[in-house]
């Protein structure tokens, strides 16, 4: 049990220095503040104007904690090949994090990580790679 729970690790000392000094010493540690923070989701919205617009939705996916509502209307407007490349990129990664995608109408579309799964509908389409 020693060797798995060690104080030195936490105070660069070990027992035996800290009993010469005559003396205790804990470290507090603040587990509320670090539970508030994960356990919220957050359904957050973004505007795809550009492809580079792509790595902010990324982060915020693999993080775990976010929903994203894409609107990828400016992007259709300007280009449809990078277009395709976003959807591609955002499909590949809903698949490393085993979340779902699916789009809404003709100008948005939808990714949940892995806890979260969209309710298809006619409306609903799935996003496939062609």
């Amino acid at each position: 049990m020693k060797s798995l729970f060690s104080l030195k690790r936490f105070t660069g000392k070990n027992s035996a220095d800290m009993e010469d000094e005559g003396g205790e010493e804990y470290v507090e540690i603040d587990t509320e503040a670090e539970r508030e923070k994960t356990s919220k989701i957050i359904v957050r919205p973004f505007v795809m104007e550009d492809f580079s617009d792509i790595k902010e939705i990324l982060d915020s996916l693999r993080e775990g904690y976010t929903i994203a509502l894409i609107n990828i209307k400016p992007l259709k407007d300007k280009d449809l090949v990078e277009l395709k490349r976003a959807i591609n990129k955002l499909k590949k990664t809903c698949d490393a994090i085993e979340g779902d995608i699916a789009g809404f109408g003709d100008d948005y579309v939808v990714v949940t990580p892995s806890f979260a799964e969209i309710y298809r509908t006619k409306s609903t389409n799935n996003i496939s790679e062609d």
